[in-house]
């Protein structure tokens, strides 16, 4: 079986949220012919010889707490105007089959099993679905709502740490696309480091921050000094509910916070504020508010406004990286990869700035394309 013939899993973690169901729905209808890949920087022309997994020998399944079957969370999807109208219907055998192979997560309140029982039971879970497809590799990706940071007492490792150390255990590169502790964790330093695997980054940069690191190297650039940088966000659904605990709230701030730091050199003034806000559903307005000195110390104001659907934002980065992983693994790469910080608030190093990551990114495609 050639490469390209090959089939290969991708594994969410949160399958039945917002983001996987997206991406669950979008790739089946861009590989039917139905939608244009809109915003899948994979299927832009230097991504086109690197031997990456196509859309059409992608396979998924997941992990998830909720039990709502994929074909009417992607109805739900519909009608709040995240997906056109009438495509779940068009991909409803896609839909079925996913939802087929998607398991029961944890741990649920009143789950006796100790970590390491829950973490075998992940990893079975991966395995399975592995051999039973007859898959090349399975990719994981934690999707899920974002979690609270673990505090210094905490006895047990976050959920999302147990679903990363499942990944390792199951032989499977992994992506942390939440704030959500996932690798990082002194606890799974030892199972990273004997893994062999590639992984990437932690936190999705699909909005503010995205726009927050093209922006703040502009200001460097043109030896401007920022005073001060506050934001606030909007958002509702399932994300909105999640970061109205204060907890979760400020593990989703640092990553935005990190971008700013990384870039001017230092934090400026100003904070992140998240606001839930039920009736906007899986829409989010962010503002930003940007005070910067000017010539002579004359005071200066920009303002930005970004509104759109994180779930349809997400959706084409999971893609890219569930392809640009399960390459780097068949390529025999290990360990972080730094050139995958285009996707990342948080990544395993590299620059911040998103003109640099691009341009790391794409020698990475040239690498891949050599590879063999």
């Amino acid at each position: 079986m050639t490469a390209h013939a090959a089939r290969t899993g991708v594994w969410f973690i949160g399958a039945r949220g917002s983001v996987a169901t997206t991406a669950t729905t979008g790739c089946a209808a861009i590989a039917a012919g139905l939608h244009p890949p809109t915003g899948m920087v994979t299927e832009t022309p230097p991504f086109t010889d690197s031997q990456l997994p196509p859309l059409t020998t992608l396979v998924f399944g997941g992990h998830d707490t909720l039990d709502c079957p994929l074909p009417k969370r992607a109805e739900a999807l519909a009608a709040g105007g995240v997906l056109p109208h009438g495509l779940p219907s068009a991909v409803q055998a896609e839909l079925t089959a996913a939802d087929a192979e998607i398991r029961s997560g944890g741990p649920l309140p009143g789950d006796t099993r100790s970590d390491e029982e829950l973490i075998a039971a992940f990893a079975a879970d991966i395995q399975d679905f592995t051999r039973r497809h007859g898959l090349a590799r399975t990719v994981v990706i934690n999707v899920a709502s974002t979690e609270p940071a673990p505090g210094d007492d905490d006895s047990r490792l976050p959920a999302s740490s147990l679903y990363a150390a499942a990944a390792l255990r199951a032989g499977c590169p992994y992506a942390n696309f939440t704030p959500s502790t996932g690798l990082r964790t002194p606890h799974l330093q030892d199972a990273v480091d004997s893994s062999g695997l590639p992984h990437a980054g932690r936190d999705g940069k699909t909005g503010q921050t995205l726009l927050r690191s093209v922006l703040a190297p502009m200001f460097v650039q043109r030896a401007l000094p920022v005073r001060a940088w506050s934001g606030t966000n909007l958002l509702g659904g399932g994300d909105g509910a999640a970061l109205a605990d204060p907890a979760a709230a400020a593990a989703k701030n640092a990553g935005k916070e990190r971008v700013l730091a990384d870039t001017l050199g230092s934090a400026p003034e100003g904070e992140v504020h998240i606001d839930d806000v039920p009736a906007m559903g899986d829409w989010k307005t962010a503002w930003d508010h940007i005070a910067f000195d000017g010539f002579l110390g004359s005071r200066m104001i920009l303002q930005t406004i970004w509104q759109g659907c994180d779930s349809a934002l997400a959706a084409p980065l999971v893609l890219d990286l569930a392809r640009l992983l399960a390459r780097s693994h068949e390529a025999g790469l290990t360990g972080p990869r730094p050139e995958l910080g285009f996707y990342f608030k948080d990544p395993d190093g590299g620059p911040a700035a998103l003109p640099e990551q691009y341009a790391e990114l794409l020698a990475f495609a040239e690498r891949l394309r050599a590879a063999r």
